[in-house]
């Protein structure tokens, strides 16, 4: 029998533990890319493999590969499994997203991302391609197809943004937001409180409906509606993160 998908508050101890594991393994993958021991093209361990080997948990596993695909280190591809990417995706920009911890800190990510991601948003719609968008598309595909688990949507949610970032052109909106790589995602911080299961649907189907009304207004080039999109789905995306935070 399926377990029910939870979602709680992290408390600072157990926020510590699990990003210093996630670090770990990112570290340890990041080791063996920058070393030529895994090269550009081949295809890193299973989750399951790399539990074993970590000795940590399926979580921790994959919030490393967010970060990691986030950085530009490594790319999924739905179905297949996780390969190393080229070098020159990779982000400059030194923000480091350990520095942004609990749901404190990710209501005041919220803020710079609706100032920052607003007007990616308008860029995107003015400047983007037939290939960006099918890649946005893409994202809100995967997203959708794993509605039934919470972590499962956490990478195409980062896809979708980052997909966006590139479409304006412009390389330092694409570097705030890979370093802040999984830390971008309000929900990430919320691990304490059980959420119901049906609830916990709902909130992420409103998420990907948010998500779509962006794509659609920066698909007809619609700067504008774009920009408002945007910044409607960050502050309800704030909006939701307050309210869990009040166990309302």
């Amino acid at each position: 029998m399926q377990r029910p998908t939870r979602a709680v508050f992290e408390t600072p101890a157990y926020h510590s533990v699990r990003r210093s594991l996630t670090t770990e393994v990112v570290d340890a993958l990041r080791q063996q890319i920058e070393t030529d021991e895994l090269k550009v093209g081949d295809r890193l361990a299973t989750e399951a493999e790399m539990v074993q080997r970590f000795s940590v948990s399926r979580t921790v596993v994959r919030e490393a590969l967010s970060k990691l695909q986030a950085a530009g280190f490594v790319e999924t591809r739905h179905g297949i499994g996780t390969f190393v990417c080229e070098a020159p995706g990779r982000a400059l920009f030194q923000l480091d997203p350990a520095d942004v911890a609990g749901s404190i800190d990710a209501l005041a990510v919220l803020e710079l991302r609706i100032s920052l991601e607003t007007e990616s948003a308008g860029l995107a719609a003015a400047r983007c391609d037939k290939t960006q968008i099918a890649a946005m598309r893409r994202a809100l595909n995967d997203f959708e197809r794993n509605l039934g688990e919470a972590n499962g949507t956490i990478s195409p949610d980062i896809r979708f943004h980052l997909e966006i970032a590139h479409a304006t052109g412009n390389r330092y909106f694409v570097d705030i937001m890979t370093h802040l790589g999984t830390h971008m995602i309000p929900r990430t911080r919320l691990t304490a409180t059980q959420i119901p299961p049906a609830r916990y649907a709902d909130y992420l189907t409103r998420v990907n409906r948010e998500h779509e009304q962006i794509c659609d207004a920066i698909e007809r080039g619609d700067a504008d509606s774009a920009r408002t999109a945007m910044r409607l789905h960050l502050i309800n995306s704030r909006e939701r993160l307050r309210r869990a935070q009040e166990g309302i």
